[in-house]
């Protein structure tokens, strides 16, 4: 909770930062990477920084935090403190670079805001940092201590048992740890992070959801190529479509992630776009594998059929339950298709079962409009939960 003092502090000069906020975190990882190159070159994601979408999410996290700390004090944002500490631990975060962290973003406040920056604002969103950066620091130690792993200590060795082409752009990478441990255990939605040495010399980080079950006896990525040749966005997928066969290693963490497959005695709907389908297939052979029995509803839109990554699994999980159906959506479809399954999803059609629990994943705008719509059909917002491959500017967002 933040003091008496620093809340009329914070309350008074929140609109100023807020208004500079978006100049505050660029200047903020501008200064940090000039101290501090090789956490752009091995921790940070170049293409999240290139494309501005990590100073977005760094700046609406931090002003929906300290809004949070004024607007509402009684309560914490826990869940956008559980997806970030999810993140970090993925990455191997540690204490010590909140320090760091902590230097560079007040020097950034400082330079932005000038004269405004009294030694009264300084100590009131000194203290909102160290809130919000103590609230992370005690979410990651705890899932650093389930793993049963010391802090940062996230990487092994794993060696690729497999690769499966699924369409042209998509390919699902077998994998087992090298040592010939037992994989670590995992919850059906989580995922692991991947680190490459890329051709200069980089060794880059990429979040990829688990996308068969826990029970499955090796793990599997799979991954989309992104386009965007000599762009840092996808250099990571295209490094590991281009170089890596059967025999090859990895570095891999171990598994993370907050969207998890719960409420199993509930009726579900796995909802999906493009390669948001990982976690939910991970989801949906769980369920067989447990032998779920409640009504699920599988939703999928894709380009094509040709596109639709582990289609086959999709529709085999799916009429494997004994009280299921799949509804796949084609911008393109083949002949025949259904006309009310071409274009974007729409549920107006379906039976949403009261007390359903939705899961989505996709892109931002897919995820909006299937939650308008399950609102609409009176789903509650507490029962839809989302997973976002990249920054989340969503919940950022507020």
């Amino acid at each position: 909770m933040l003091s008496e003092t620093s809340t009329a502090t914070v309350r008074a000069t929140l609109p100023a930062v807020g208004a500079a906020i978006g100049d505050i975190a660029d200047l903020f990882y501008r200064k940090l990477f000039a101290a501090h190159p090789e956490l752009l070159r091995d921790l940070f994601n170049r293409g999240n920084q290139a494309s501005g979408a990590q100073r977005q999410a760094l700046a609406g996290s931090l002003a929906a935090f300290a809004t949070g700390l004024v607007e509402h004090p009684d309560t914490r944002p826990d869940v956008m403190l559980s997806r970030i500490a999810h993140k970090h631990a993925s990455l191997g975060v540690t204490a010590e670079q909140y320090e760091v962290v902590h230097t560079h973003l007040f020097a950034a406040i400082a330079d932005v805001l000038g004269d405004a920056v009294t030694p009264e604002v300084a100590a009131a969103w000194d203290e909102v940092y160290w809130l919000m950066a103590g609230a992370l620091i005690a979410v990651e130690e705890r899932l650093y201590a389930q793993r049963g792993v010391v802090a940062g200590d996230v990487w092994s060795e794993w060696e690729v048992a497999g690769r499966i082409e699924e369409t042209a752009d998509v390919a699902t990478f077998r994998l087992r740890p090298a040592d010939g441990a037992p994989a670590p255990a995992f919850r059906p939605g989580q995922y692991v992070s991947v680190q490459v040495e890329l051709p200069d010399g980089a060794r880059q980080i990429r979040q990829y959801s688990l996308s068969r079950a826990p029970g499955s006896a090796l793990r599997s990525i799979t991954v989309k190529r992104v386009r965007g040749e000599g762009s840092p966005d996808g250099e990571v997928s295209r490094h590991l479509h281009a170089r890596t066969r059967t025999g090859d290693r990895l570095r891999v963490s171990v598994p993370y992630g907050d969207l998890v497959l719960d409420h199993t005695d509930a009726p579900l709907l796995l909802a999906s776009a493009g390669i948001g389908c990982t976690p939910m297939l991970s989801m949906l052979e769980h369920l067989v594998d447990t032998g779920h029995r409640s009504p699920v509803t599988v939703v999928h839109a894709d380009r094509s059929p040709a596109a639709h990554a582990l289609r086959t699994d999709h529709a085999l999980f799916t009429g494997k339950l004994p009280d299921a159906e799949a509804h796949f959506w084609y911008e393109d479809p083949e002949p025949g298709h259904r006309a009310d399954r071409t274009g974007r999803v729409d549920l107006t059609g379906l039976v949403v079962p009261s007390g359903t629990h939705a899961y989505l994943c996709g892109p931002l705008p897919f995820m909006r409009a299937v939650r308008g719509q399950l609102l609409a059909k009176g789903v509650r917002a507490a029962d839809i939960h989302y997973e976002v491959f990249g920054p989340d500017l969503w919940l950022a967002a507020g």
